[in-house]
Order: structure tokens, then sequence, then C-alpha cells
């Protein structure tokens, strides 16, 4: 039997593993959404299309992007609520880390937004 504290450590230490995790995944969002608007802007301005090829372009690139990334950062959130629901038997344990995992991919997914908001 495991004492409660030690149910304690291993939810938190999975939930600060998620934490981080999203946070790197929202970077590398940021990151990619960032160069692959710049590239197309860049080829399109080579080329130069009319402005409304740019900016279809542009949005399905976007688009793409963003569910890319939410079906990634909601792979590893089920992934890791599952973990931490087999690993910790306490009900109410594991009850708060999946709320708080949900909290963080909620606030991931908006920020994803907000940033690609501003790209665009």
């Amino acid at each position: 039997m495991w004492l409660p504290y030690q149910h304690y450590r291993a939810a938190t230490t999975v939930t600060t593993n998620t934490i981080t995790t999203n946070i790197i995944a929202v970077f590398v969002a940021a990151v990619v959404v960032v160069v692959v608007v710049v590239a197309v802007v860049v080829v399109v301005a080579a080329t130069a299309a009319p402005i409304l090829v740019v900016l279809v372009v542009v949005v399905v690139v976007v688009v793409v992007v963003i569910v890319v990334v939410v079906v990634v950062i909601v792979v590893v959130v089920v992934v890791v609520v599952v973990v931490v629901v087999v690993v910790v038997v306490d009900v109410e344990v594991a009850v708060v880390v999946v709320v708080i995992v949900v909290v963080v991919v909620v606030a991931a997914g908006l920020k994803v937004v907000q940033v690609v908001l501003i790209v665009v």
C-alpha cells in the first residue's frame, strides 16, 4: 500500500511533466507557425501572386498547424491522464490531477490561438 504522500508525489510529478510538455508544445507551435507563415509570404512575394491567394494559403497553413498541435497536446494529455488513473488508485487525487491537466491544456490551446492571431 502506498501512503497518501506517495500518491501525491506521483500525481504532482506527472502533472508537472505535463505542464512542461504543454509549454514546450506551445513554443514549438508558435515557432512553426511563424516560420511557415514567413516562408509562405516570402515565396508568394517572390512569385508576385495576388493578395487573396496569399491570405488563403496562410490561413490554410495556420489551421493545419493548429490542428496538428491540438492533436499532439490532446494525445499527450490522454496518455498522462490514463497513467495517473492507473498509477494513482485514489479517486480524489486522480480527479484533482485530471482537472489540473484540463486547465493546462485549455490554457495552452488558448495561447496557441493567441499566437496565431497575432501572427495572422
